[in-house]
């Protein structure tokens, strides 16, 4: 039996929709059409913060409780009508890069898997230089609500005193963001370097309670994550479902709200009713954009007063001014035995082996149709492979493949035994088990589909990579209990 498609009409155009009654939210029941009817009914505010940018498209194939991954180049079979714009990266890499104009747009990425929207700061018409200066208030565990929405409001008075008007938004996560609107007169780095002296401004307004510093270790309260603004770096937009139980909204607030707000109460339930009946709070963010000339200033007054730049994301290389590379409790030589030209090629070479690990984690989690190439060049193979199941140990991997059989008892009596691939993959220092099944000798229409892996044991789970935002990031061991 053929799968069932739903057509849906927006901005005049009709967009098919696939498999429109996959549950994408299992605990609250919400399926892939529920999420593509959420965004049409607040496509123009949904707009107003991704449309007009290139976008990287973070898909949950499997829904929010899946593994995601991000596709940084638009797909080839993208309709004529979708645009997109060629976008440079740090790594010297390019890319086409979908630019959303409307609901159409809109639809169609939701129809791909795309749960959050993920736009760059930057107009596709000027890739060079960011509108949106993007504070971004990332509490370190423990820390309750209150206290983020007081750092909020310290930033608000920040902003304020150099002239700049804020947008906030309840990240849909743990923290709160606040846009800002910039003219586009300076350059990722000039942005950079502004929201740098924003965030020590607030950590010195509100020292017990706000954080500016970059390594974890000397972080406090509330960080305000700098390097958010940095090229290449994305954060969820405004009206933005999250991956989370009860399909959290990344919802645009007044500072009014501030005080009394929880993110709790924005959802793919109610906050189409709450656009509706009171309006989009973030309407007017494009009214007056702002300078970061006095943030500029400031910054100056830092680097005069002895705080010069801050870390940056490891992806990275070193820049001009920027301190060591190495955690502040590990630091065993002088800053010059950290700035060599032998020090740079280790850091390039670990920056390269870093991507070719990323991508190839990133390929292994792109749906699988048909052929494609690997990151190696090579053809993988067209067989019909279904991931079962990752774990630790092997006898675990092996019991989520009898839960497996279990739960599809007819495809399971097809298979031969050379149909179930066990394989031990390498970690970073131990041996890890996956379960895969080749679906070759069970009759199409008797295949089950791709399912949540089970177990789903993440073998780089004790590395802190990707970040929140989906960025990739070096992959430092976390410490264990006894530090």
């Amino acid at each position: 039996m053929p799968k069932r498609e739903e057509i849906v009409e927006a901005a005049g155009r009709e967009v098919t929709i696939t498999n429109p009654d996959k549950v994408f939210f299992p605990d609250a029941g919400h399926t892939k059409l529920d999420l593509v009817r959420y965004y049409v009914a607040v496509a123009d505010g949904a707009l107003r913060g991704a449309g007009g940018r290139p976008m990287a498209l973070k898909r949950f194939v499997n829904g929010a409780e899946g593994e995601f991954f991000f596709q940084k180049r638009a797909p080839e079979n993208r309709p004529e009508w979708l645009r997109t714009v060629e976008l440079s990266f740090p790594s010297g890499r390019t890319a086409d890069e979908i630019v959303l104009d409307d609901a159409a747009g809109l639809t169609w990425i939701v129809n791909l898997g795309c749960i959050d929207l993920n736009p760059h700061p930057v107009r596709a018409d000027d890739l060079d230089h960011p509108d949106e200066l993007r504070v971004d208030l990332d509490p370190v565990p423990g820390i309750p609500w209150s206290q983020i929405r007081d750092v909020a409001m310290v930033a608000r008075e920040a902003l304020e005193a150099v002239g700049l008007v804020g947008w906030p938004k309840t990240s849909g996560s743990r923290g709160i963001h606040i846009n800002v609107r910039i003219e586009r007169r300076w350059t990722y780095p000039e942005v950079r370097r502004a929201a740098l002296a924003l965030a020590r401004d607030v950590e010195a307004r509100a020292p017990e309670i706000a954080s500016s510093k970059w390594w974890k270790e000397e972080r406090h309260g509330v960080f305000l994550d700098y390097n958010q603004n940095a090229k290449d770096r994305t954060v969820a937009s405004v009206y933005s479902v999250r991956p989370t139980k009860d399909a959290r909204v990344s919802m645009p607030l007044r500072w009014e709200d501030i005080p009394d707000v929880e993110p709790e109460d924005f959802t793919l339930v109610t906050v189409p009713d709450l656009y509706s009946e009171r309006g989009d709070p973030g309407a007017g963010i494009d009214d007056a954009p702002g300078s970061l000339d006095a943030l500029l200033d400031l910054s100056a007054r830092h680097e005069r007063e002895g705080q010069g730049d801050a870390p940056w994301p490891p992806t990275y290389a070193k820049q001009p001014g920027e301190p060591p590379r190495v955690q502040p409790s590990r630091k065993r030589r002088a800053d010059a035995d950290y700035d060599t030209p032998e020090a740079e090629a280790r850091r390039a070479k670990a920056r390269a082996a870093m991507e070719r690990r990323f991508e190839g984690v990133a390929e292994e989690r792109r749906p699988f149709t048909g052929t494609r190439p690997t990151p190696t060049g090579r053809r993988r193979s067209s067989i019909p492979l279904i991931e079962i199941s990752r774990a630790a140990k092997k006898d675990d991997a092996l019991a989520g493949l009898e839960r497996w059989k279990a739960r599809h008892p007819e495809a399971a009596g097809f298979l031969e035994p050379a149909d179930v691939l066990v394989d031990g993959m390498r970690g970073r220092s131990t041996m890890w088990y996956r379960v895969r099944v080749n679906l070759t000798h069970v009759p199409d229409g008797d295949r089950p589909p791709q399912e949540a892996l089970d177990p789903d044991y993440d073998p780089w789970a004790e590395y802190e990579w990707p970040d929140r935002s989906g960025q990739l990031q070096r992959a430092p061991r976390k410490k264990g209990p006894t530090g």
